[in-house]
């Protein structure tokens, strides 16, 4: 066999052969054996044909192990990984690792090429909701007042490094050009020989990051995607609302996309995250947004050559024209040039005051920096307008329309990011500060009413807390220099760069009313209430979602909070966790918790004539409230996301949904038009009395079994971690905040983002599924005939109940016993080690059955057309944990170790 031909013909034979590992159409087997077939050439041209043949023989073992599921298959397979040499064991790993990343691109273009023929979500949407008897100004109401915010957070599951996917984002649009080349005839043997000339790049390029991500780079990896999406795919969908609505004639769309972050802002356990970390933040993100501007007005100099000897332009614009520094006898009678050329110098003189390192893209003449975007939408406005008043609409529609969207979008501040921080540190902070001033005030000793009494007369205080020279501990410090950084920074770049301040772990008024009193020290707000941040109770676990509803309706009984609200238009933004509630629950447990949380605050909110903000904290996993964003914001309880919603965007899911414009483009899309649908076309709340006591039982009956098993099983700390590779996760250099909040093997200390990732690494997704199967049995059993129809019908009916058998059901597909079974081995205690997966292969077989009885239909395994790839590397990982555990570490097996982890992790897609 050659490289010619060897994962090319491999998928060939496979989708031929074997039903059950076939691809989705013909469009996709072309794709992956076209890319399958460049690699194999890489790999024999890189490695030699031994290499290659033993890729080949490793994958035909693990085929016939999954099909056959005989022990013999498997010793077999485990034969030929062991005889592998430390450097023969990198280049399988490789080899398979790349492959997985080649068949997501090749499946990703499958998926957009399918969404061009689609129509539109947003025609759809609002066709609908015109049928529905909604009138055009109604939905015109709706949008001026929408706020849809996706938020890029510092929680890294995505593994791999700028480099490696500079050269994927170059083969995923090589691909694009390929598709449109194939399409029309035309050759394309130079696209095929660029195409492979990436796949070599990154043959040779280091998968792994030498050194831990710190919080710069996390910015700089951020930022990177408004270059790949955002700045295309935002004014986009902005043009897309334009066309469906009819706005008045000059009346600018609002700008109610807006993407948010949590990169430098999110301090919640994160010590790197200073004050200076959060300037540097702004500093990086103007410079970023600024330069981008800059080439789009350098662009429009150019383009904008119309000559006044030709057409009229409005005195306005004569009058920028002559206030332009450019002279240039040669443009004269090019007003619209010269005024684009005094916004470049202006632009210019911004960047380098936001930005002082920033390099120009070239050089630009004297002017004085613009104080905000204000003074320069003035400007383009102006000749927009003169534009479109003397005969080039169609000009003012293009370059120029797409900047002013921009600008309206993005500032100068670029993303908005919020602030975060846990509960106990602003408990800290406070009572140190009161102890300052009034020596013997014991704050941390106080009962919730008397902090309540203490915090109040605060607000209403004219009095500062910060004593002048004063020595305060550090920790203290570094809060006061955060929000005195946020001070700032609104001062600078307006209310929109910094708008909300985040309480982890929030359980009672007094953890809200702390970071009032904190912002009020700062100028932040006034004794008015006047407030220039939004205070956002996070409420994450099972407990704090059940209190929650309470906790907000006696923190908006208090006059002094009331008047906070009063100065943010009524609204009030609540964040609701899921990642910890399903780890401290579990799923069932976790998502009717959630539900009926959204049900109470919506009843509050509405009978308080108030507006609510739901912040939704959900992850790439199903096991951290992940799956298809469509369905999970339509199966919000009714009233739930009137108009506004939040939520963030985690992991690996953020390159799969926003590495490329237009998969971003229609991810926003669906982001949109589901917000629309869940606000204007929202289904009857089926929640009924009936069916939410069916919910409860089974909530019940998930928990006890979720509980049970995690924390009142003796030896399932030690189980988990002895079967997982949570211990060598701390190696990967995935993040820059640790894995734990403290020195504990404890679950409970443990973060969600860890806790998922180790289950999805050994193929058993626990945290997506375990009690569900013992739910549904339990309910069916207790109520006797007819009771599995009756959880049918509520599958079919109940949008809520739907999404949660869907999610259940694709993370049982993406699982496999047989491979976590051989993940149980690396457990020494064989006593322990049978005795709890037992327990989880009897849930797991349980789960199974209640999915079929539910969804009426036999699962089927998702991870078919990758299964003979990804298969290999879980089985090299448990070779290389028990060498790894049983000896020391050579760089080269550490180095394994690590691949296999970024290998599984790009197979499963979205682990964390």
């Amino acid at each position: 066999m050659n490289g010619e031909t060897i994962l090319g013909v491999v998928i060939l034979a496979q989708s031929n052969s074997a039903p059950e590992t076939g691809e989705r159409n013909p469009q996709s087997n072309e794709g992956i054996r076209f890319l399958g077939r460049i690699l194999g050439r890489v790999l024999h041209a890189q490695e030699g044909g031994l290499a290659f043949d033993t890729v080949e023989n490793i994958r035909l073992a693990s085929i016939e192990y999954h099909r056959t599921g005989d022990e013999n298959a498997y010793a077999k397979l485990q034969r030929t990984i062991a005889g592998l040499s430390e450097e023969r064991t990198l280049q399988v790993l490789r080899a398979f690792t790349y492959f997985l990343h080649l068949l997501n691109m090749a499946q990703d273009q499958e998926t957009l090429a399918e969404g061009r023929n689609a129509e539109s979500q947003l025609d759809t949407v609002l066709k609908a909701v015109r049928d529905a008897g909604y009138t055009e100004e109604q939905i015109l109401k709706f949008f001026r007042e929408a706020l849809v915010s996706p938020i890029l957070t510092a929680h890294p599951t995505e593994i791999r490094r700028q480099s490696t996917m500079r050269s994927e984002f170059s083969i995923v649009r090589l691909l694009d050009e390929r598709s449109r080349a194939r399409a029309v005839g035309m050759e394309h043997a130079e696209i095929d020989r660029a195409i492979e000339r990436e796949i070599a790049t990154l043959w040779q390029t280091h998968l792994l990051r030498r050194t831990k991500l710190t919080v710069n780079d996390e910015i700089k990896n951020g930022l990177a995607y408004f270059d790949h999406t955002f700045f295309q795919a935002v004014p986009k969908i902005l043009e897309s609302t334009r066309e469906a609505l009819e706005f008045r004639p000059g009346e600018p769309v609002p700008p109610f996309l807006r993407i948010g972050s949590w990169i430098g802002g999110d301090r919640d356990g994160n010590p790197f995250v200073t004050d200076e970390v959060l300037r540097n933040v702004f500093r990086m993100q103007a410079g970023h947004v600024l330069t981008h501007y800059l080439n789009e007005v350098d662009m429009l100099s150019r383009e904008l050559s119309i000559s006044t000897r030709v057409v009229k332009v409005n005195d306005a614009v004569l009058a920028l024209s002559d206030a332009s520094p450019d002279d240039n006898p040669h443009r004269e009678d090019e007003p619209y040039k010269r005024v684009m050329i005094g916004v470049f110098a202006r632009l210019a003189a911004t960047l380098k005051e936001l930005d002082p390192d920033a390099q120009l893209p070239r050089p630009a003449l004297p002017a004085a920096a613009y104080d905000g975007t204000d003074e320069l939408l003035d400007v383009l406005d102006a000749v927009d307008a003169s534009l479109r008043a003397n005969q080039a609409a169609i000009i003012a529609d293009g370059r120029l329309l797409s900047l002013r969207r921009k600008i309206r979008s993005f500032g100068f501040h670029l993303s908005s990011v919020d602030l975060r921080q846990n509960s106990s540190v602003h408990e800290a902070t406070v009572a140190e500060l009161f102890e300052a001033i009034a020596p013997g005030t014991d704050y941390r000793n106080l009962d919730e009413d008397a902090r309540i009494v203490l915090l109040r007369g605060e607000l209403n205080s004219p009095r500062s807390l910060i004593r002048p020279f004063w020595n305060y501990s550090e920790a203290t410090e570094t809060e006061l220099r955060i929000f005195r950084a946020a001070q700032e920074i609104i001062a600078r770049f307006g209310p929109k760069a910094i708008t909300t301040s985040i309480i982890s772990n929030a359980q009672s008024v007094s953890d809200v009313l702390e970071v009032c009193v904190l912002l009020k020290q700062v100028g932040l707000m006034d004794l008015d209430g006047q407030c220039s941040i939004s205070v956002v109770p996070l409420f994450e676990t099972i407990a704090d979602l059940q209190m929650g509803p309470q906790i907000v309706a006696n923190l908006l009984d208090l006059p002094e909070y009331a008047r906070v609200l009063d100065s943010q238009s009524g609204t009030q933004e609540i964040m609701l966790g899921y990642s910890d509630s399903n780890k401290d629950g579990g799923f069932v447990t976790s998502g009717w918790e959630l539900y009926k949380a959204e049900r109470e605050l919506v009843k509050l909110f509405k009978a308080r004539a108030l507006r609510m903000r739901l912040f939704h904290g959900r992850g790439g996993s199903v096991g951290r409230g992940g799956g298809p964003a469509r369905e999970a914001i339509v199966a919000q309880p009714p009233g739930a996301v009137d108009g506004q919603i939040r939520l963030t965007e985690q992991g690996e899911v953020i390159s799969s949904r926003y590495s490329h414009s237009e998969s971003g483009y229609a991810h926003l899309e669906t982001l949109v038009s589901a917000t629309i649908e869940a606000s204007l076309l929202p289904g009857e709340d089926l929640a009924t009395e009936e069916s939410a006591a069916i919910m409860e039982t089974l909530s019940e009956n998930a928990f006890h079994a979720y509980r049970d098993l995690v924390f009142n099983t003796e030896g399932f700390q030690d189980f988990f971690w002895s079967s997982t590779i949570i211990n060598e996760i701390a190696e990967l250099n995935i993040g820059s905040r640790p894995a734990s909040r403290s020195a504990t093997r404890e679950i409970r200390s443990l973060r969600a983002i860890p806790w998922v990732f180790s289950w999805a690494q050994c193929r058993l997704m626990l945290p997506g599924w375990y009690g569900f199967g013992t739910a549904i049995q339990q309910w069916i059993a207790a109520n006797g005939d007819g009771a599995g129809e009756e959880l049918a019908r509520l599958y079919r009916e109940w949008p809520f109940f739907h999404s949660m058998v869907e999610k259940v059901t694709s993370v049982i597909r993406k699982s496999d016993l047989s491979i976590a079974a051989h993940y149980a081995e690396l457990v020494e205690d064989e006593a322990l080690r049978e005795r709890i997966f037992t327990r989880i292969s009897d849930e797991w077989n349980a789960t199974v059955a209640a999915l079929e009885i539910l969804t009426g239909e036999q699962l089927e395994e998702e991870l078919s057309d990758r299964t003979p790839y990804l298969d290999p590397l879980n089985h090299i990982q448990v070779a290389l944990l028990k060498k790894s555990r049983g000896q020391e570490v050579s760089a080269r097996l550490q180095r394994g170790l690590l691949l296999s982890i970024n290998g599984v992790a790009s197979g499963l897609r979205n682990t964390g």
